[in-house]
């Protein structure tokens, strides 16, 4: 039996769904049971659970062979770092209560830096907190930027005619498809080939720059014009709000974006086959970002 915290997300659902595929026992572990009966259909058992509610994620990950381990995204929260420490608090409890041998643990790119990176210190110390459990078995997986936070920007291209945001347009980070996330977590759960405390950074296919991201977008929207422009920090921190994002968390992304552009978020180890993913950015484009645009549903 695996259980599988996030399993309705772009991650945990590859994941859910690659484990099933493979014939094991999966529970998902979500906060809407609604959202899990696609994955009861093929197989699996879903079990709700606030994950700021220690009891109940220990529930979640009794009998569990492996479990991936994750805190959920919050851009509605009132406060996400508060948030996020109670999550992580929480799950490092349960996991002692529950005594999980194994498990996958979804950090970021940047979490060895202790301050200064907004949300990503949440994973920081949620792997800190993992990391003195003894008898736990833990990979905590870095991954880069994710091709997804583009999807963001479309309404931008619909109305302005051009895409921007907070990062650099000549800054090259690594950035990757969440679906190869999900994958590479399912190889490993199934494999169970690492002991003691782990970490693997997930780079994607290649590094990119926010010019070379908005060129390739503009190209297969016969957009060939579309350009990047950048943002001033407090422009994107209004914008947020707007959309509904509380001012407290939205700080706490602005501050990741300033992470990324002054250098303090970044891998500790250079590209390697182990840490370069198959999709690129174009075949993303191509598959999710353009029907996203025209308005087509794009399955899992």
């Amino acid at each position: 039996m695996y259980t599988v915290f996030g399993a309705t997300g772009h991650i945990g659902s590859v994941i859910t769904k690659t484990l099933l595929e493979k014939g094991e026992q999966v529970r998902v572990v979500g906060r809407h049971g609604g959202k899990l009966q696609p994955f009861v259909f093929k197989g699996a058992e879903a079990m709700t659970a606030d994950l700021t509610n220690a009891g109940a994620v220990a529930r979640a990950l009794q009998g569990a062979r492996a479990a991936f381990l994750m805190i959920p995204p919050g851009m509605s929260s009132p406060d996400y770092r508060v948030e996020q420490e109670r999550t992580s608090d929480a799950i490092a409890e349960a996991v002692r209560e529950s005594g999980l041998q194994y498990a996958v643990h979804l950090s970021s790119i940047g979490a060895q830096v202790p301050a200064g990176t907004g949300p990503i210190l949440g994973t920081h110390n949620s792997e800190q907190k993992l990391n003195v459990i003894d008898k736990l078995n833990v990979l905590h997986l870095r991954p880069a930027y994710f091709f997804e936070n583009h999807l963001a920007g479309i309404s931008m291209i619909q109305m302005m005619g051009l895409f921007g945001g907070a990062l650099r347009p000549d800054l090259k980070i690594p950035m990757i498809a969440t679906k190869d996330i999900g994958l590479y977590a399912a190889g490993r759960l199934w494999q169970l080939d690492f002991s003691g405390k782990q970490t693997q950074e997930l780079l994607g296919e290649r590094d990119l720059t926010m010019n070379e991201v908005t060129a390739i977008i503009g190209r297969a929207l016969n957009k060939p014009d579309l350009r990047y422009a950048q943002f001033p920090y407090d422009q994107v921190q209004q914008v947020l709000v707007k959309m509904g994002t509380p001012a407290k968390t939205a700080d706490t992304f602005i501050e990741m974006l300033r992470g990324f552009n002054e250098g303090i978020v970044v891998g500790t180890e250079p590209r390697s086959e182990a840490s370069t993913t198959r999709t690129s950015f174009e075949t993303f484009v191509k598959d999710i970002f353009v029907p996203s645009y025209q308005g087509r549903a794009v399955g899992a």
